[in-house]
């Protein structure tokens, strides 16, 4: 039987006011520098990319600078390739995986595409390690015109000023049990509602677009994984985190009406990647591995179809 639960802020039933809210945010604590473990590895890339900054939020501009990382010799010729990191800052492999493939794999891929990685779209996230900004908003569930969201209305300008229509958007993200623990209970009582228990899958999958599914362009992306990590099976229900199995390892959503970051752009081939960090047959470095596993399989998929 699942259970219920209730947040320690607020009152059941009722949504949070500016009072909680503020309760929340004086609970939260910097646990991570983003300056350290984000932004140097970005400048590290300087010799071999065009580093710019798109943006910084208000909470601290000095200390939460946004920036993409893009591959040289860009030419309107070219389709464009967006990879978007962190766009739930706790979400670690999203950040790393990000990091990794801009140097590992990015300039490999430079002669068929231009290519932007936004690394860490939610900075504070990243540090105080949650799925919220401070203002108890979720950036992925803000992609929208005045977005309440600095961080996806910084992201979306950045998108938009590339100056050509992107074929590949790729989102890095992680599934965790704090979700269950922490980050859904939260929301619903945010919201004033119940929250009920589901579950964490354990093992790699994809958020395809209902609208746009590209079920080939998902296998391909699964097949590249599992050289690396599993795949995350079905519950009794056939589902994964209350949606149908579509293929193994694929579920589909609605991404524009949702708001959600894989939805900003009209690109042809688009997915959102979830790594489960807490499986005991995962290791971090197997998290970071997977999204680069994820990115290198979509475009190996599309370089097939172009050509």
């Amino acid at each position: 039987m699942k259970r219920e639960h209730n947040y320690p802020i607020g009152t059941p039933g009722t949504p949070w006011g500016d009072e909680e809210k503020a309760q929340w945010l004086a609970q939260t604590t910097i646990k991570r520098s983003y300056q350290e473990e984000v932004v140097r590895k970005i400048n590290a890339l300087e010799n071999d990319f065009d580093i710019t900054q798109y943006g910084a939020l208000s909470y601290d501009e000095e200390k939460y600078p946004l920036f993409a990382i893009k591959t040289r010799h860009w030419d309107s010729n070219k389709p464009i390739v967006l990879v978007t990191g962190g766009v739930h800052g706790y979400e670690t492999s999203g950040v790393h995986g990000a990091l990794t493939f801009a140097e590992a794999k990015a300039a490999q891929y430079s002669e068929q595409f231009n290519i932007v990685v936004a690394p860490c779209v939610s900075p504070w996230g990243y540090e105080v390690i949650n799925r919220w900004n401070p203002n108890t908003v979720d950036p992925n569930r803000a992609f929208y015109a005045d977005s309440p969201s600095e961080e996806a209305a910084s992201l979306m300008a950045m998108v938009d000023s590339l100056g050509g229509e992107v074929l590949v958007h790729i989102d890095l993200h992680e599934t965790t049990d704090t979700d269950e623990l922490e980050f859904r209970p939260a929301r619903e009582a945010r919201d004033g509602k119940l929250f009920i228990e589901d579950g964490v899958p354990d093992g790699f999958y994809t958020v395809g677009d209902s609208e746009n599914p590209q079920p080939e362009f998902q296998k391909a992306i699964i097949d590249s994984v599992r050289k690396v990590t599993h795949i995350a099976p079905p519950d009794a229900d056939g589902n994964i985190i209350g949606s149908p199995v579509q293929q193994e390892g694929v579920i589909n959503y609605p991404l524009k009406a949702l708001s959600l970051c894989n939805g900003i752009t009209a690109c042809t081939y688009g997915t959102t990647t979830e790594v489960y960090p807490d499986s005991e047959r995962a290791t971090p470095e197997q998290c970071n591995d997977a999204q680069v596993a994820a990115i290198t399989g979509a475009l190996d998929y599309v370089i097939k179809q172009l050509g």
